[in-house]
């Protein structure tokens, strides 16, 4: 049985702070497993990507006992951040970094030139590191995320039923999403934040006062992290996903809204186009605002609230998307050949 260890951050079953590149990761360990590898979790503690002193030397400690010439699948937060240790290593151990989420630091560049290969999360992430830092182009890789197949979201006529699935942070666009929503405040909706609370505390007291401010506690709400069955009647209970985020690699909440068949509505920045796609007549199944941008979003938000027809040919759109999406064994796959190469 081949055998592959995969460093990991140490919150990856964190039900309390829960991200897509944690459930990206989970979702590999048990597909290889599945495939007939022997995995090998390392979890390792650490403010990745800014990890300490000691952070660091805790992860050395743990790749130095690995034998030589082992498989090592890296997560790219805690890859990207330090090429001190991992580049002595790369000669003794065959390295292969998982980018969720590219840093654009030289740190990053020379850790992902010293591993035998690279895997990005979406194409664009690929092309982007290829470019970014003059990798050669079959040094890195693709492995979009998967989607589980999911029930149909009934829908409403009105369509007044907003949702964001985001950590509430500065980078997935919050700000934005609540000044949009108080230029269209004379229109009937509510908008659902589902998504982690702490980890940016300045930024959530910030955003609390600006939805108090705009007079929109009773239809705004964050109601913090939610998995499992309650994500899933989440999602049912929605008419459009919106992602006001500066941008994503893909944007997993994105397939799942769609495997729902609920129209997006997202930022067209750096991969959440990708994950957007097509339905098979060539649609879309969402509208593109920029990222930053509360004039355009709100533009969006009237349309969707004032057009049926738009809203119908929307959701005509996702149904149409839905059939399209891969599941995570293809995404598993990828990764399977990618380290079968390696091995």
């Amino acid at each position: 049985m081949r055998t592959v260890h995969f460093v990991l951050p140490n919150d990856i079953d964190d039900v309390t702070s829960p991200s897509g590149g944690n459930t990206y990761d989970r979702r590999i360990c048990q597909g290889l497993a599945a495939a007939g590898w022997s995995v090998r979790e390392h979890a390792v503690p650490g403010g990745w990507p800014r990890p300490s002193e000691s952070e660091r030397a805790g992860l050395a400690r743990v790749l130095g006992t690995l034998p030589d010439g082992a498989i090592v699948l890296l997560d790219g937060l805690v890859a990207s951040a330090v090429p001190d240790v991992l580049v002595p290593l790369a000669a003794r151990l065959r390295q292969v970094i998982l980018v969720h989420m590219p840093l654009d630091g030289r740190a990053e560049g020379e850790a992902l030139a010293a591993a035998r290969t690279v895997i990005g999360t979406s194409e664009w992430a690929r092309l982007h590191l290829i470019e970014r830092y003059g990798l050669p182009a079959g040094h890195v890789h693709a492995a979009p995320p998967g989607v589980d197949p999911a029930p149909l979201a009934p829908g409403s006529a009105a369509g007044t039923e907003l949702l964001c699935v985001a950590a509430v942070t500065a980078h997935k666009g919050h700000d934005v999403l609540v000044e949009a929503l108080a230029k269209v405040a004379d229109r009937p909706w509510r908008c659902l934040c589902v998504g982690p609370l702490g980890r940016e505390p300045e930024f959530v007291e910030r955003l609390g006062r600006q939805i108090d401010g705009y007079g929109l506690t009773e239809r705004v709400r964050l109601a913090g992290p939610r998995t499992g069955d309650r994500l899933d009647a989440t999602y049912a209970g929605a008419d459009l996903l919106v992602l006001p985020s500066r941008g994503e690699s893909y944007g997993m909440v994105i397939v799942e809204a769609l495997a729902r068949g609920i129209p997006v509505l997202a930022t067209a920045s750096r991969g959440l186009p990708e994950a957007v796609g097509r339905a098979p007549d060539g649609s879309r199944p969402g509208l593109p605002v920029e990222p930053g941008d509360p004039a355009s979003l709100a533009g969006a938000l009237a349309r969707w609230l004032d057009d049926a027809d738009l809203r119908e040919r929307l959701r005509r759109s996702a149904h149409g998307r839905r059939t399209g999406l891969t599941g995570w064994a293809g995404t598993v796959e990828k990764i399977n050949h990618v380290l079968a190469g390696v091995a």
